[in-house]
């Protein structure tokens, strides 16, 4: 099965521009194509995972990524999917988290020359003279139809400001200047970028020509993958710092029955002919579905020896008087405590389990936290020194996190 075939069986491929055109070029590995990356964190999660399992996948047959980090229109905001503007980040803070998603990315692509660049369009939109650049995109663009595309709707309805207003002209200008650059000539974006990806193609065309040669495509269900990333605790990170191994593991070990397959097809670089024997899986096998599946992924971003003691961490909590010797540990000290005594609210921000003592508050109150396997209901409730077994205790927050906390001397 030829790649492009191979993405379309896995369940990757939503929209294209010009299908006949767009399989030739990936199929003969002559497509350089872009895929954009709003460094809003220092981090990337599982939502960006279908994109870079992509990225990985194209340069694997042959064909050239080119990850374009978006530290300039990071200062503006994509409005898709929004209903109120993204909070302003300084250069240094988006320079950051650029350098962060780089590092991040060489697990899956390899960067070079001739193989993968990445390239930052802070370096072409923030030299832009305002009137020089109105002059040369703002003709080509219309503002009712502008104003008709998915990305904006729903800002609509609270205001759209004009700063997120320019937004699908900074991305329709990236792919006009990779184009002539890097010779870029197709991208890639998400379902709700639709809009903003076919403002570049026509920019193209417009500026360039009809022959200019330059085309589209959507991944099928990447804003259902960014929703992957959302977990009640925040997102699920790939910075192992932010979301431990383990719990990354966890996180896929329980995806719901209805997704595993699916995760499997898009996510893993599993044959598909193994995959499909699976579908037929159901019980233990689907648990078993499930483990492949979370063990693959964390292989992926945190190397085969992290996945393994995530994989053996995850089967010991199932197992009477199994160690806990991989879970993700907090150590507390004398100073974590008061009398001898540390409230629960203050230890699930401590451990990272909630970010604050509200959404501490709330996961209790909705009876997510057990300690040692019993359930907490008292908000108010105080934790003894001496009810550390052995000097530590486990925190579990719903079905699926676990978190060993430990007093050191």
């Amino acid at each position: 099965m030829k790649i492009y075939e191979e993405l379309k069986a896995r369940g990757l491929l939503a929209q294209v521009t010009n299908e006949e055109e767009i399989s030739k070029m990936v199929n003969e590995g002559k497509a350089v194509f872009y895929i954009g990356f709003d460094p809003t964190a220092d981090s990337l999660h599982v939502g960006h995972f279908m994109a870079l399992c992509l990225m990985k996948r194209l340069q694997m047959a042959g064909n050239k990524p080119i990850a374009l980090i978006g530290g300039g229109t990071a200062m503006v905001g994509d409005p898709s999917g929004r209903s109120d503007m993204r909070t302003m980040m300084t250069p240094e803070i988006i320079q950051h988290n650029c350098d962060c998603f780089k590092k991040q990315m060489s697990r899956f692509i390899e960067f070079g020359e001739d193989k993968a660049l990445m390239v930052n369009n802070a370096d072409w939109l923030t030299t832009q003279n305002y009137i020089e650049f109105l002059r040369e995109v703002g003709p080509h663009f219309s503002v009712n139809r502008m104003l008709s595309a998915e990305c904006y709707k729903q800002r609509m309805e609270k205001g759209l400001s004009f700063l997120e207003f320019n937004y699908m002209i900074m991305q329709s200008f990236d792919f006009y200047v990779l184009f002539q650059k890097y010779g870029c000539n197709m991208q890639f974006g998400g379902d709700d970028q639709w809009s903003n990806m076919l403002g570049g193609t026509e920019l193209i065309r417009r500026k360039l020509g009809k022959d200019a040669h330059a085309m589209t495509i959507t991944l099928l269900l990447n804003s259902e993958g960014n929703k992957m990333g959302k977990t009640q605790s925040g997102a699920v990170w790939l910075d192992p710092e932010k979301t431990s191994p383990f719990d990354f593991y966890q996180y896929w070990r329980n995806v719901d029955d209805n997704d595993v397959i699916k995760c499997l097809k898009m996510l893993t670089f599993l044959p598909l002919e193994k995959i499909q024997e699976m579908e037929t899986w159901q019980g233990s096998e689907l648990n078993r579905a499930k483990e492949i599946l979370a063990f693959e992924l964390t292989s992926l971003v945190h190397g085969e020896e992290e996945a393994s003691k995530a994989q053996e961490g995850a089967k010991a909590l199932f197992i009477s008087g199994g160690n806990t010797e991989n879970m993700p540990t907090t150590e507390l000290k004398a100073e974590d405590f008061t009398d001898d005594k540390i409230g629960i609210l203050d230890l699930l921000v401590k451990t990272g389990l909630c970010p604050s003592k509200k959404e501490a508050r709330r996961v209790v109150e909705q009876g997510g936290i057990s300690i040692n396997d019993e359930k907490v209901s008292d908000v108010y409730l105080f934790i003894q020194k001496e009810q550390f077994v052995n000097k530590e205790l486990i925190l579990k927050k719903g079905k699926k996190v676990f978190h060993k906390v430990v007093i050191v001397d």
